[in-house]
C-alpha cells in the first residue's frame, strides 16, 4: 500500500492533501500516514504468526501519538534508554512486552526497568550482567535477562548501522556468552530469558541474517545440552525499506527465513523492527526559499536543513524529493539538476545531492521516507526550533508535536 500518491496532480498522503498540511501547519513540517503504520505492522505480524512479539523499536520515531498507535496494536517495543521506557509507558504501552537493549545502561535505568517489571534486559557485556545482578540483589528481585550475542555476521550495510561484526561496540562474542551464561544460571538474582541477537539496520539482504540465526540456534541447542532452558529467542530487526531502487524484502521473505533457521524449537520469538515499520510512513514537507546558480553549480536552498533531517549528511542517504504537484512548480520551468540544501551554516547541510528537479521560489516539495531517524534525530543547531509532527488518518489531520519557539530554545538556560 503507498499511502502518498498523486491524485489529480497532486501529492496526498492518504485521503489529505500535503499542501493542505503546508498551508495550515507551515514548513518545515512531518507528516505521518496512520494507515500506512498500522498496514506494515499488521503486514509483518500476520507473516511472523502467533508466537513472535513484534517490538516496534522506538528510536526510529519516539512520538507518543505514533507509540500509541502501536500500543493499539498490540505491540511490543524495544527501548534502549530510560527515557524511551517512559515514552512507551505514559503512551500506554505494558511494561511485559519492552525489551531492553543497548550497550550503556546507567544503574538507574536498570533499577527503573527493574521496578516497573519489563519483560527483558538484553545485556552487551559481562560487565553490565553483573552489574545487574547486584542490582537486582539489592532489590530482593530475580531480573529477567537474555545476552545479546555477536554472532560476527557482516550484514552489508552501511558501516555505521552494521552491528554484528566482531569490531563493534555491540553485544557478546559467541564463545564468551556461553561461558558466560553458565556462570549467570549459578546466580540466584538472574533470570536467564532467552538469546538475544542484531547485526544491523537497512537490511536489503537476508542471508546474513538467516546465517545469524542459524547460530543463534547453535547456541540454544548448546545450551539447552547444558540443562540451560530458554524462553525465547530475540532476532532483532533491521529489514530494510525502500528509499530510492533498493528491493527490500517482504514480511514473507522475512518470516521464511527465521521459520527455516528456528524450525522445531520449543521457544517463543521476538523481532525488534523500527525503520520497516515507519519509514515509508513519513515525509517531511520543506518550501524552496531561492533557487541559487554559482556558475558551474546549481542550488535549491529550501527551509528545512540537516538539523530536521540528518541521515543525507550524517550517511550520504537517499530520500526520493517529490513536488507537491505532479505538473512540477508554479514556473512550469523544465527540470535542473540541483543540490538541495538548507540554511545552516555547514557545507554538509543538504538534504539532496545532484537531483533533477523543477521548482521555484515558494514551490513545497516532499522529502519521502522521512518517518524514521527523520524527527527522531532532530537538533536546535543554529538554534533552529524543531519542526511540528502531523498525524493523518483518512481525510483527518491532527498536531501531535507542535513547533517550537525561541523560549523553547533557551527556557532551561541561565544567563
Amino acid at each position: 500500500m503507498n499511502t502518498f500518491h498523486y491524485h489529480q496532480g497532486e501529492l496526498y498522503c492518504e485521503d489529505l492533501s500535503l499542501a493542505t498540511i503546508a498551508r495550515y501547519y507551515a514548513t518545515p513540517c512531518y507528516v505521518y500516514s496512520e494507515a500506512a503504520f498500522r498496514e506494515r505492522y499488521h503486514s509483518f505480524s500476520m507473516a511472523l504468526g502467533e508466537g513472535t512479539l513484534v517490538c516496534y523499536a522506538v528510536k526510529a520515531n519516539g512520538n507518543l501519538a505514533v507509540l500509541r498507535v502501536f500500543v493499539d496494536m498490540g505491540a511490543g517495543f524495544d527501548i534502549v534508554s530510560g527515557g524511551e521506557m517512559e515514552r512507551v509507558l505514559r503512551a500506554g504501552g505494558a511494561p511485559e512486552k519492552i525489551i531492553f537493549s543497548g550497550v550503556g545502561k546507567s544503574a538507574d535505568e536498570i533499577r527503573a526497568a527493574l521496578s516497573v517489571g519489563i519483560a527483558c534486559l538484553n545485556v552487551e557485556s559481562a560487565a553490565e550482567l553483573w552489574r545487574i545482578a547486584d542490582i537486582a540483589a539489592d532489590m530482593r528481585l530475580r531480573a529477567p535477562v537474555a545476552l545479546r550475542v555477536n554472532p560476527d555476521v557482516d550484514p552489508d550495510t552501511h558501516a555505521y548501522i552494521a552491528t554484528g561484526l566482531k569490531e563493534s561496540k555491540f553485544g557478546i562474542p559467541m564463545d564468551a556468552a556461553r561461558a558466560l551464561y553458565l556462570e549467570a544460571a549459578k546466580h540466584p538474582a538472574l533470570e536467564l530469558k532467552g538469546i538475544a541477537c542484531h547485526i544491523g539496520s537497512q537490511l536489503l539482504n537476508l542471508a546474513p541474517l538467516a546465517e545469524a540465526a542459524m547460530r543463534v540456534r547453535a547456541l540454544y541447542e548448546d545450551l539447552s545440552a547444558q540443562g540451560i532452558i530458554l524462553e525465547h529467542l530475540d532476532l532483532g530487526g533491521g529489514v530494510g525499506i525502500r528509499y530510492h531502487e533498493e528491493n527490500p524484502p517482504s514480511p514473507a521473505d522475512y518470516a521464511e527465513v527465521l521459520d527455516q533457521a528456528l524450525s522445531g524449537l520449543p521457544v517463543k520469538r521476538a523481532v525488534e523492527l523500527g525503520r520497516a515499520l515507519v519509514g515509508n510512513a513519513g515525509v517531511l514537507l520543506t518550501r524552496v526559499e531561492y533557487l541559487k546558480d554559482n556558475g558551474s553549480k546549481q542550488f535549491c536552498v529550501v527551509d528545512a536543513a540537516m538539523n530536521d533531517l540528518l541521515r543525507p549528511a550524517l550517511y550520504g542517504a537517499w530520500h526520493d524529493i517529490l513536488p507537491l504537484r505532479e505538473d512540477a512548480g508554479p514556473s512550469r520551468e523544465p527540470k535542473q539538476v540541483m543540490d538541495v540544501v538548507g540554511p545552516v551554516c555547514e557545507s554538509g547541510d543538504f538534504l539532496a545531492k545532484n537531483r533533477a528537479i523543477s521548482a521555484a521560489s515558494g514551490d513545497i516539495l516532499a522529502v519521502m521516507g522521512a518517518g524514521a531517524y527523520g524527527f527522531a534525530m532532530s537538533s536546535n543547531y543554529n538554534s533552529r526550533p524543531r519542526p511540528p509532527e502531523v498525524l493523518v488518518h483518512g481525510h483527518q489531520h491532527r498536531l501531535i508535536r507542535r513547533r517550537e519557539n525561541r523560549d523553547d530554545l533557551m527556557g532551561l538556560e541561565l544567563p
